[in-house]
């Protein structure tokens, strides 16, 4: 009787739990040391897509990476975080200017957290009139915060215009937000805003610059496998590939 208890309430823990991860609005999973990628979801047409993104633990605070897709989650984020680590965002940095990812810099910014964008970030969101970045950083920058050191570089063009990854050495942690596909996408996904014939290039720039990451984390679904960028390419390529094919047949 004793046993068939204990089974019962394991069942009723495991079902709740997977009940609250399910419907969970914001995901934190940890990643490696100091680093976490958070999870949250948006309504794109009707569908609801994930989008990840990352934050580092700092002796001077946390380093945000990135914002919730749901502004809804914009302020259980920093909650969350100060709940769980005891401290406060010191600074936020958005990889490109779609929503996904500078969506926050407006409401970060109020609360005094110190947000940044390369230059290229900065004009766009101008032109569309959206909430910019305190701070323009160029578009290859090393910072230190408390114990960590990390680059912010600008490979060219790709998923945007603007896109730019980041680069932890010493862990050897690639965050690649959009510019990398996850290996489970079997396309390039939105391309309003692309490059996807400098895309190529761009992407060979980051494997030649950043050899051997350990960890990959991608801006959409599945990040835990390190061959996203190498995927990435592969899709480009064919991507590419299939562009020329239909320029001969129509000529």
């Amino acid at each position: 009787m004793q046993n068939k208890l204990i089974l019962l309430l394991l069942l009723i823990g495991f079902t709740k739990s997977f009940g609250q991860t399910e419907n969970n609005k914001l995901q934190i999973s940890h990643l490696t040391g100091d680093f976490y990628v958070y999870k949250t979801f948006h309504d794109y047409k009707g569908t609801l897509i994930s989008a990840n993104s990352m934050y580092l633990v700092t002796d001077k605070g946390v380093v945000l990476f990135d914002a919730p897709w749901d502004e809804t989650q914009f302020q259980p984020l920093l909650d969350s975080i100060k709940a769980k680590h005891h401290k406060d965002v010191v600074v936020h940095i958005a990889t490109h200017s779609h929503e996904d990812r500078a969506g926050g810099l407006g409401f970060y910014g109020q609360k005094g957290i110190k947000t940044y964008t390369i230059k290229l970030t900065d004009q766009i969101l101008e032109k569309e009139g959206k909430k910019r970045a305190d701070f323009i950083m160029p578009n290859d920058t090393t910072f230190t915060v408390g114990q960590h050191r990390f680059q912010v570089f600008y490979p060219g063009k790709g998923h945007a215009s603007d896109n730019v990854v980041v680069w932890f050495n010493k862990e050897k942690v690639l965050y690649g937000g959009c510019f990398v596909k996850s290996t489970v996408a079997t396309d390039l996904g939105y391309l309003g805003d692309s490059n996807v014939k400098e895309w190529e290039g761009s992407i060979k720039k980051v494997q030649a610059k950043f050899k051997n990451p350990i960890y990959i984390v991608t801006g959409h679904d599945d990040w835990t496998n390190t061959q996203s960028l190498n995927h990435t390419l592969k899709l480009v390529k064919e991507y590419n590939t299939a562009k020329a094919s239909e320029k001969l047949d129509k000529k």
